[in-house]
């Protein structure tokens, strides 16, 4: 059985909205994630206050933000663009909408999880990343057209 075109084009999305959704659980709150985190951080840098393990720890939460929604937004390109190939203004505003919304909707579910935090600055970091995504999708298809022989 052959899948069409636009169900493959999507399956990589959906599958990785999937996993910001696992992500949006109690499983992977700040409480559950310090558990794992504080002692690997602890290791890394055994003079470290515990205010500043702390903070290198809200820091890669933060960071898990931006990169979950990067992918997701790479993601979202490929959906959007179809099979057309290259990088186009439209299509990279189709993809950073696409995760805002997702983006707005995960903070709406965490206001049901008692062990999450819905923050609209959180949601701004997921744009932020899905938005980074283009930039670099932009970068690297500029590059690769200024580049002979690299078609």
């Amino acid at each position: 059985m052959r899948l069409p075109a636009t169900l493959k084009n999507w399956l990589p999305a959906i599958g990785w909205a999937c996993v910001i959704s696992i992500l949006s659980t109690d499983r992977f709150s700040t409480e559950h994630t310090s558990a794992i985190i504080f002692p690997i951080l602890h290791w890394l840098f055994p003079h470290a206050s515990r205010g500043t393990i702390r903070l290198m720890h809200a820091v890669i939460r933060k960071l898990a933000h931006i990169t979950e929604y990067f992918i997701f937004g790479i993601f979202l390109m490929h959906v959007v663009r179809g099979q057309n190939r290259g990088w186009q203004l439209r299509w990279s505003v189709w993809a950073v909408s696409i995760a805002a919304a997702y983006a707005a909707l995960d903070e709406f579910h965490q206001l049901f999880v008692p062990s999450r935090h819905s923050s609209p600055w959180d949601a701004l970091l997921d744009i932020s990343g899905a938005a980074a995504a283009q930039v670099i999708l932009r970068l690297w298809y500029l590059r690769k057209r200024m580049i002979p022989g690299d078609r």
